[in-house]
């Protein structure tokens, strides 16, 4: 089926057996057991990650959900992958499978930045057991040791939209399984396990959920690496609440139409700002030289809707410039109906390290469904009072001139 009608069905199979059109919410902490036999037989069966059989008792909600599982049949439909595992964020989503990775004996991760700044962040304190060697695609091969259990990468990355060719990166890791962070893309946009890749993780609260009022993650994968990540679950009690779960099924039906249309605004936006003086850069895979690896047609379906700019006044203009909107909020989070600004190196990112942490006068913006021409409003205004505070010594740039300069060589200074 297209997109679109899997969108709206998958994980629904079973509603007209209910008798129901929409599914039932089920927000049961604990369930009846049979007898003791088979309710014992039933925990551990799940405790182990196993799913439930025909006529088991769920026994507990930390072990199963019936809302829960059909959002992650749903994504894995989506994704084209055999199954789903959905955590009550995305970091615990990223957890897991650290912890699942550790677990397995090979704690060594491969990791390529830049990455969201709370993943950067776990890797680069080790909390739960592992060591990180950062690299670059280049490098990827050569960094691998015998104990290496993940590479991990996030494309387009956060906050830079830098693409990495998926395909290039799995067959560099060789037999070590590709961990991707596809939250900016959506499967609608890119699905990596098509691509080699053997996890496609998502913070489901950000483009699945799409309306700023839940949390959750979820990774699709195959049932090997499934059983695996619902033994942690249960164990750490990372699983995702019925009623987000019921909430980010319901988003999945509008997810296409709405990731299609903020990616039409973001290119009107993108390309107004490039002509922009005081923007020094648009980082946008859409717009010239945002794409240097033609990977958008060939591993993404389109560009997307999140973002980024650097201003020449560096922070003392990015930080009015964000402070200046009225009608896009200045918030963290994305993937929403409704515009946001941040500043990344001040917030997401400010745990990562100095000399890998964004440039001080980035700002991303993640495009929502207001009209083109009310956001242009907004942005030109916040422009205005950016230049404003930017230092008299500042060089200016000509609108359009840093489209074609690779953006990680811009994105690197800090405050």
């Amino acid at each position: 089926m297209s997109m679109e009608t899997t969108a709206v069905h998958a994980g629904r199979e079973d509603c007209t057996a209910l008798g129901v059109h929409v599914p039932p919410l089920d927000q049961s902490s604990t369930y009846p057991l049979p007898s003791v036999e088979a309710g014992g037989a039933s925990y551990e069966r799940m405790a182990t990650g196993g799913r439930p059989t025909a006529g088991d008792s769920l026994v507990y909600q930390r072990l199963w959900n019936p809302n829960v599982d059909r959002f992650e049949r749903a994504l894995a439909s989506l994704e084209g992958a055999e199954a789903g595992v959905a955590f009550a964020s995305g970091m615990a989503a990223i957890t897991a499978c650290l912890l699942a990775t550790v677990a397995a004996g090979r704690p060594h991760v491969v990791a390529l930045r830049p990455l969201y700044g709370g993943t950067d962040h776990l890797l680069a304190t080790g909390l739960v057991g592992t060591s990180v060697t950062w690299a670059t695609a280049d490098e990827v091969a050569s960094a691998i040791r015998p104990e290496t259990g993940l590479v991990v990468v996030e494309t387009p990355a956060n906050p830079s939209l830098d693409l990495v060719d998926l395909r290039a990166v799995v067959a560099a890791a060789g037999d070590v399984p590709v961990l991707v962070d596809n939250t900016f893309a959506t499967p609608i946009l890119q699905q990596p396990l098509q691509l080699g890749a053997a996890l496609s993780v998502h913070s489901a609260t950000k483009f699945l959920g799409g309306h700023g009022d839940l949390l959750g993650g979820i990774v699709a994968t195959n049932e090997e690496w499934a059983v695996r990540l619902r033994q942690v679950r249960a164990l750490t009690g990372g699983l995702l609440a019925p009623t987000s779960a019921y909430q980010l099924h319901r988003g999945l039906q509008t997810l296409p139409v709405r990731v299609r249309a903020q990616q039409d605004t973001a290119q009107v936006v993108a390309s107004w700002l490039d002509r922009q003086y005081g923007v020094a850069r648009v980082a946008y895979p859409g717009l010239p030289g945002g794409d240097p690896d033609g990977l958008v047609g060939t591993q993404m379906a389109g560009p997307g809707s999140i973002l980024a700019i650097i201003l020449d006044g560096g922070y003392a203009a990015a930080a009015a410039f964000a402070e200046a909107c009225q009608l896009i909020t200045h918030a963290v989070s994305l993937g929403g109906v409704d515009t946001l600004i941040q500043h990344a190196a001040a917030l997401t990112h400010r745990p990562v390290a100095p000399e890998a942490r964004p440039n001080a006068g980035l700002l991303r913006l993640s495009i929502g469904l207001e009209h083109p021409a009310d956001l242009i409003a907004d942005l030109d205004r916040a422009l205005r009072a950016a230049r404003a505070a930017t230092p008299a010594t500042a060089p200016v740039t000509t609108p359009g001139a840093g489209a074609s300069a690779p953006f990680r060589q811009l994105a690197s200074s800090t405050h």
